[in-house]
């Protein structure tokens, strides 16, 4: 039987089980989670290998799961960047997973999320999250139906997600609709995210997690510096927000929600990188930051990447005047945020 692979794109209104989904797939805690909309902002890939099996329609292969952003309608600059996520993602993939939260009625986002569906005409399965929290089974059918008749999938799968539930019949389902091909990424790897970005995720899930109200929403994190050695790993990070009275909620009195928020994400990274961790955090408020387009862009892993790369290549193409920009620039920052060295103890005001 043929090896198969293929793009598969997870397509849902924010907190479906998208990101829970592809962290149960994988094996790994790739996307972050949290009870909060929107918590996933950027396409996140992870790679499933599944190995042949003996006997009819147990192909072996490999499925590149894309995770993307809740589909809603967006009122913001970071908003159009990530519905901008969620239709590239959907325009290289040979496969779809509409995932569905069946303890939720079908509202309009639900309905945009099938008309994006439709642009492309991708094949697609209907996958219902959560069916164990339904008692009564026989309720599901008259919610098969109704999508049914908005969207000809190919497939309906009830699974749980968070129990890892009816994952190992969805996987079959996938690989047998995939197309023969190659491996796109080898067996050791997972995910295609830099660990950089992943630092900055897990800083922002402690965000999510430990404050409320507007604060999540209008925070970010981007890793400043990032040293990975043998034994220690150096990385600094500045959670932006929009307003001086976040920025002090975010810190805390004393520093408290600082450390608190810096010691759990450096736990978490210690995890991912096997290795220990010297974690510094910043808090820096940017009004206004969700609605301009040149900040939202920069807050792209890829392009981090690509201007990394560039710097690193051609040194000398920067002019001395702009690195003396630069150094001041970098002044200004330090003497606008708190900073927070987990393994000092308390925040010093720069």
């Amino acid at each position: 039987m043929p090896f198969r692979s293929g793009f598969v794109c997870i397509l849902g209104r924010p907190n479906a089980g998208k990101s829970t989904l592809l962290n149960a797939l994988v094996g790994e805690k790739l996307a972050i989670i949290s009870p909060k909309p929107q918590t996933t902002r950027n396409r996140i890939q992870g790679v499933v290998h599944v190995p042949k099996k003996k006997g009819k329609g147990k192909d072996g292969g490999q499925i590149v799961l894309v995770d993307t952003p809740g589909v809603h309608r967006p009122d913001s600059s970071l908003g159009r960047k990530m519905m901008v996520e969620v239709r590239e993602a959907l325009e290289g993939c040979d496969l779809v997973l509409v995932i569905m939260d069946v303890t939720r009625k079908f509202d309009p986002r639900d309905q945009f999320a099938l008309d994006l569906l439709k642009r492309p005409r991708t094949k697609a399965f209907l996958v219902l999250n959560k069916v164990d929290l339904i008692r009564e089974k026989s309720r599901l059918l008259p919610l098969i139906e109704q999508y049914r008749k908005l969207y000809d999938f190919s497939e309906v799968v009830p699974i749980s997600a968070l129990k890892r539930k009816g994952l190992d019949s969805l996987l079959e389902m996938v690989i047998a609709a995939l197309p023969a091909g190659p491996a796109y990424f080898p067996e050791d790897q997972i995910t295609d995210q830099p660990s950089r970005f992943m630092a900055a995720e897990i800083i922002r899930e402690q965000v999510l997690l430990n404050t409320s109200e507007e604060i999540p929403y209008a925070t970010t994190v981007m890793v400043d510096n990032f040293e990975e050695g043998a034994r220690l790993a150096r990385i600094a990070a500045t959670i932006y927000c929009e307003r001086p009275g976040q920025k002090g909620i975010l810190v805390g009195k004393g520093g408290k929600m600082l450390k608190k928020i810096g010691t759990s994400a450096r736990l978490q990274i210690e995890r991912m990188l096997g290795t220990k961790v010297f974690l510094e955090l910043y808090v820096k408020a940017e009004p206004g930051w969700r609605d301009s387009r040149r900040f939202v862009e920069e807050l792209d892993w890829r392009r981090q990447l690509e201007h990394r790369m560039f710097e690193q290549a051609s040194p000398a193409h920067v002019a001395p005047e702009n690195r003396e920009d630069n150094a001041e620039k970098m002044q200004e920052r330090a003497a606008q945020s708190i900073r927070l060295s987990d393994r000092c103890g308390e925040p010093t005001e720069d």
